[in-house]
């Protein structure tokens, strides 16, 4: 990291983060240099960046208009980001909207109807008081005592209408609207299941949730802001210059050139604001990231003893982060101290202009304070405008993050007229199959056949590409060229579920959801009885480890199951496999977390759940895989060697044989296999 010669921008080099960028080609990043941002800051800035985050931010120089009001704010210049969104825009976002609203087209129709209807009886109320107060001024008689009589009637008929307006479209609001917020979670949240796994390996998931989120929430911003505001201003101001130009012209005239200047001004600062509003939701972001970046390496804070460091970096965060509260909120107060200018001058006007027509007897007592009120009710209504125009901004802002996902085409789709997989035997063959990431060749040209029932195991040193075949099998990722199929049928001419549910997978470090045990098991088959479940269990010996919980099979096992030990997670995805009982058994390290005692009770289970099965076996303990009827060498996405266990020792200069030297000779030995040479 170091200083530009030639202007104020740190270079941050993120080789040191390149752990983080998986998939993506390596970048570097200009950050603006600016007091108070140390080397942590800007570390964390370049992760941030060059993990696509928050969204390609990019940063964008200061203006005169901005250095002035740094000056004016005293406080010294902030980075702006600004934020592209390219996939989706104004348009996209309401075309999504609309398709979850328009089922509730016809109550949505009548609570706009009804906000019309309130603001217009709101805005008649002061020309119903200026009739009232044109009458008192006018004399006493029986025929003016019954026109006040009636004005009052009027009145309370009129503001009753008003009251009743809101109120219905109040209760019509919240009546459709949370069941608008929960459609459209579920619509985000459908349609971002169906992306790859390289989408999601690509992507933080804290920030999917949050984008779900936030997808919901700027429906429920805009609809309130247009709703509740953008509705009743076009309305009353509408009806207000209406009033006036039909009363007096020239009063007319001085509020819409008030409204013009106040407008303008609320409209331009807002807009201008934006981007640090934007740079400010930005740092929050940053701040909330570091500090669960934090509390989740936790113990290797402890174990590093390194407390101190974690608290500089969170604190020079969090200090940034106060300095653009502290700007957000200054710049507010400049808004609010403008506006109040501005309402003063259009009193003054107001009165100025009044009193002249006044003095030509051209104004009533009734027709000043029927001005005064509207200068009022404007002022009221006008006063947070440039609130309503920087929510209106941020909620399509944060609504584009997921349009932009929901727009993205799914890498892995099915074909229309896809067939349903039926009775699977179980052959798998890979067909000239080819296939590439990032730019490189992971898998070379593979020809395989794997009979029914067959027992085959793929071993190779990492990056071989041994999982790699096993996600293309899966459909995770589609082959560059080739085909795959199970028992000659192509997989991408049968359904994705089909397809799945022919697979059994026992990955070697399995995730489980925050939900009970019996509940994780069933997840093998979905329809399951609790019997079979518990059944599966057993087979899995996970029953041997539940009997002890207090709650038993009811026990929550905590995020990704971090309250259970790796040995018992992976019990609990074999019994998922038993429970599934698929045609195709693939075990990725399945036992490489159970201690002796353990893997000798599942690899009996094992044996039982491989019987009749095709069974593919990722391995790098050699000795597990000695029983299997093929054992398939990777190197480079290619298959270099073919054969049995003793076939595959017979040629010493071939890979098998010196991968299983290494382990018979150093520290890799197993003690099963010290025990068959100590016999021998």
């Amino acid at each position: 990291m170091y200083k530009n010669e030639r202007s104020e921008f740190f270079y941050i080099d993120v080789t040191y983060v390149k752990y983080l960028c998986i998939g993506r080609p390596y970048t570097r990043h200009w950050i603006p240099a600016f007091a108070g941002m140390t080397s942590g800051v800007r570390g964390i800035i370049g992760i941030i960046m060059a993990t696509n985050a928050t969204d390609n931010l990019n940063i964008v120089k200061h203006k005169r208009f901005d250095k002035f009001m740094f000056w004016l704010l005293r406080i010294k210049p902030l980075p702006i980001h600004s934020r592209k969104l390219e996939r989706a825009g104004v348009k996209v976002v309401l075309k999504l909207y609309a398709k979850s609203l328009s089922e509730f087209s016809g109550i949505i129709s009548f609570s706009i109807f009804m906000a019309i209807l309130a603001s217009l009886a709101n805005v008649t109320v002061p020309y119903i008081f200026k009739q009232f107060l044109d009458i008192l001024g006018s004399g006493q008689s029986p025929t003016q005592i019954t026109s006040l009589h009636n004005t009052i009637w009027l009145f309370f008929g009129v503001a009753f209408l008003g009251w009743a307006g809101w109120r219905v479209c109040y209760m019509i609001n919240s009546y459709f609207s949370s069941r608008v917020l929960a459609l459209l979670r579920q619509r985000a949240f459908s349609y971002l299941l169906g992306h790859s796994h390289e989408f999601f390996a690509n992507t933080f998931a804290g920030a999917l949730v949050q984008k779900v989120n936030r997808f919901a929430q700027s429906y429920d911003a805009l609809a309130d802001r247009i709703l509740y505001d953008i509705i009743p201003i076009i309305v009353q101001v509408s009806f207000i210059l209406y009033i006036l130009t039909k009363e007096r012209p020239a009063l007319a005239l001085v509020i819409l050139i008030w409204l013009f200047v106040f407008i303008i001004w609320n409209y331009s600062f807002a807009t201008w604001k934006l981007k640090y509003d934007a740079s400010r939701a930005a740092q929050d972001s940053l701040s909330s990231g570091s500090l669960a970046d934090s509390i989740s390496n936790n113990q290797t804070i402890e174990l590093y003893k390194s407390q101190k460091i974690e608290e500089k970096i969170y604190s020079d965060v969090t200090n940034l982060q106060a300095l653009y509260t502290r700007f957000s909120w200054q710049s507010a107060s400049v808004i609010d101290g403008i506006q109040a200018l501005l309402i003063v001058l259009v009193e003054v006007a107001v009165l100025y202009v009044g009193v002249d027509l006044w003095s030509k007897g051209l104004m009533s007592i009734g027709l000043f304070v029927l001005v005064q009120t509207y200068v009022l009710q404007l002022a009221e209504r006008l006063w947070s405008f440039s609130r309503v125009v920087r929510d209106l901004y941020e909620a399509f802002a944060n609504a584009k993050e997921m349009a932009e996902i929901m727009t993205l085409p799914h890498s892995i789709q099915e074909k229309k007229n896809a067939k349903v997989l039926k009775n699977a035997e179980g052959e798998v063959t890979f067909h000239d199959t080819t296939f590439s990431f990032n730019g490189k060749n992971v898998i070379n040209h593979i020809n395989l056949t794997i009979k029914k029932g067959e027992k085959v195991a793929l071993v190779g040193v990492s990056g071989a590409g041994k999982s790699t075949l096993i996600k293309l099998l899966f459909r995770q990722y589609d082959p560059d060229s080739g085909m795959i199929c199970i028992d000659g049928q192509n997989i991408k001419d049968i359904t994705l579920e089909s397809l799945r549910n022919a697979l059994s997978l026992v990955p070697q470090d399995p995730a489980l959801f925050h939900r009970s045990l019996l509940e994780n098991i069933r997840y093998g088959k979905q329809d399951a009885t609790d019997e079979e479940a518990r059944a599966s269990a057993i087979l899995a010996h996970c029953d041997d480890f539940i009997s002890e919980l207090p709650l038993g099979y009811e026990t929550l096992v905590g995020e990704r199951g971090v309250k259970l030990s790796g040995g018992e997670r992976q019990r609990v995805a074999i019994a998922r496999a038993f429970l599934r009982n698929s045609p195709i058994l693939v075990l990725d390290e399945a036992t490489s977390s159970l201690d002796s005692h353990s893997e000798e009770k599942v690899q009996d289970s094992l044996m039982k759940l491989m019987e009749n099965k095709t069974t593919i076996v990722i391995a790098h303990r050699l000795s597990t895989i000695r029983r299997v009827d093929r054992i398939l060498v990777l190197k480079d996405g290619a298959i270099v060697e073919d054969g049995t266990h003793d076939e595959l020792l017979e040629n010493k200069e071939g890979l098998y044989a010196k991968l299983w030297d290494i382990q018979q000779g150093g520290f890799l030995k197993d003690e099963e296999d010290e025990e068959i040479e100590n016999e021998k």
